[in-house]
């Protein structure tokens, strides 16, 4: 069997016979120019579309269409094109003297010999013949579908083909998911988290700001679908909720009530807060000299009734505080009073216990009920919980280094309106920050959610290793999302051609090329997919188990 024959056994036929056209020029850097046959339409081509680039030393290149443009040789005939209705003249110039032309950034390289893809570090020789990829070829680069490999959606016009995510990749460093209000992304992250679940590669720890994940979420036509708690009927995802009464007339089944006691709250938590609240430098100052002087009830302290309490009017008496300095603190901490998830005195064991299921692989969904509403309300719980459960991780870590412990389980902690927490101002001292810089240190990592991330922090941005992005308008959102990419330019015009919805550009640590997909339905098939019928098969049998048992 000949090289030719044997490559086009490995690789599956071709779409079509007629190649797309041949290598002209283009460097490495630059991605390479593609002359396109004059039996093709030039209409027939979209970016976004994959390639096969034969060379000549039996090598197969994989790239990607970035660009498409009309070309001549003769540079008059823009200014002198020929009559639109002498079709004998146009038939003469079309491929010849005027011809189309594809820009084709090369991604991979696959040997003679087959073997997986590898990274590109040369490009075909002039004239080199270049095809349509195959779906055989997709698969080729993208793998199969395993407990690890996660099915996120097909190539553009490809919907045999699946493209695949290494789920253990994505979960390793921290992720993002990026796109206008709009785009679905929140449809998006729930597919990945599903994923994620499904395979137990790792916990997730999701605040849901919106209610988008837990129990049942609609779209803006008003369908319902399913949320992680009733998709995975097993135990393996629990919603806590802060607003019971939201979240029962939402129907949604909560395994607990969050209650933080205002005694649980530190200074590190509030200063967060410092923008939002409108609370100064000195102020934020003043909040840790009033921590070490009240003890643990401070907060409580400071929202009595009487206007200066007499501790408070020693604290003024020596002179380390100003009269003006704690009365608006006072003020602006009645933003505790109003939020119904704030108590007094200890609070509960909420935190341990979300500790443990996370521990233990079960995933967690915080709904906010009516308070996802107060940006204030949303930082200051994902600030509070995840300080103190990094710590923990960090502990477990570092007992494991010393033979004292296992292993902990790889945890995902889910944030929206993540420029937020990683805002350039901020990022470089918050817990959000660190986690995103300590890549798996600790076994921690982020997936942030976000519309505007070009309010991200630039070093937080370079430290994303799996971007999922959808649609953006905004130039500086998107060279944020590109921020640290090579070959960025060529992938602007890829992401500007998107759809508005159920379309994403993926690129990064999870993926071995930058592919544009067709994300999955999120629908009865996929819930089918993710075990919900076997869930429901699973209940029957054990009834079934339990009749016979119990029964005569």
């Amino acid at each position: 069997m000949s090289e030719e024959s044997s490559l086009n056994e490995f690789f599956g036929p071709r779409p079509s016979d007629i190649p797309l056209g041949m290598v002209v020029a283009g460097s490495l850097s630059t991605g390479l120019d593609i002359k396109v046959d004059s039996r093709l339409s030039i209409e027939k081509l979209a970016v976004g579309r994959y390639v096969v680039i034969e060379g000549r030393s039996g090598r197969r290149f994989f790239g990607l269409i970035t660009d498409i443009a009309l070309g001549s040789t003769n540079p008059d005939l823009a200014r002198r094109p020929p009559d639109p209705q002498d079709s004998f003249i146009a038939e003469i110039y079309n491929g010849e003297v005027a011809f189309g032309t594809i820009h084709v950034s090369p991604m991979l390289v696959i040997d003679q010999s087959g073997g997986d893809p590898h990274p590109i570090k040369t490009i075909p020789s002039h004239f080199s013949p270049v095809m349509e990829a195959s779906a055989q070829d997709v698969a080729s680069v993208f793998g199969e579908e395993d407990e690890a490999h996660f099915f996120v959606g097909t190539p553009l016009e490809m919907e045999d083909v699946k493209v695949n995510l290494d789920l253990g990749r994505f979960v390793e460093r921290s992720s993002g998911v990026f796109g206008k209000s709009g785009t679905g992304k929140s449809f998006i992250t729930r597919t990945l988290l599903a994923g994620i679940i499904k395979s137990s590669i790792a916990s997730a720890l999701i605040f849901d700001m919106h209610n988008d994940y837990g129990w049942m979420v609609r779209d803006e036509s008003g369908r319902e679908f399913k949320g992680l708690r009733q998709l995975f009927t097993g135990g393996s995802v629990s919603v806590v909720t802060l607003d019971e009464e939201t979240s029962r007339a939402r129907k949604s089944k909560i395994d607990r009530v969050l209650k933080i006691g205002y005694e649980q709250i530190e200074p590190e938590d509030v200063e967060m807060l410092a923008g939002l609240l409108g609370l100064s430098d000195v102020q934020i100052g003043a909040l840790y000299y009033l921590r070490r002087r009240l003890g643990r009830k401070w907060i409580a302290k400071l929202l009595e009734e009487d206007e200066v309490i007499e501790e408070l009017q020693d604290l003024l008496q020596d002179s380390r505080i100003i009269l003006g300095t704690l009365a608006a603190i006072q003020r602006k901490f009645e933003f505790f009073r109003r939020m119904g998830f704030l108590v007094p005195g200890e609070g509960d064991d909420a935190l341990d216990d979300i500790f443990n299921r996370l521990r233990m692989g079960i995933s967690v969904v915080l709904e906010f009920g009516r308070y996802g509403d107060t940006l204030a309300a949303y930082v200051l719980v994902a600030n509070y919980l995840t300080r103190r459960i990094h710590n923990r991780y960090v502990r477990m870590k570092n007992q494991a280094a010393g033979g004292k412990a296992d292993e902990p389980k790889p945890l995902v902690i889910v944030i929206e309106e993540a420029h937020k927490f990683l805002d350039p101002s901020i990022a470089g001292h918050t817990i959000f920050g660190n986690i995103a810089r300590e890549l798996r240190k600790y076994n921690v990592t982020l997936l942030i959610v976000d519309q505007r991330p070009s309010g991200i922090d630039d070093e937080v941005m370079s430290q994303i290793g799996t971007r999922v992005t959808c649609l953006l308008d905004n130039e500086a959102d998107i060279r944020a999302v590109f921020s640290g990419v090579s070959g960025a330019g060529a992938l602007r015009e890829v992401l500007a051609r998107l759809d508005t919805r159920q379309q994403a550009l993926i690129l990064g640590h999870a993926v071995p090329m930058p592919v544009v997909v067709r994300t999955r339905d999120y629908d009865e098939g996929f819930y089918a997919v993710m075990g919900l019928t076997e869930g429901k098969a699973l209940k029957a049998k054990a009834k079934d188990s339990a009749d016979t048992l119990f029964g005569e």
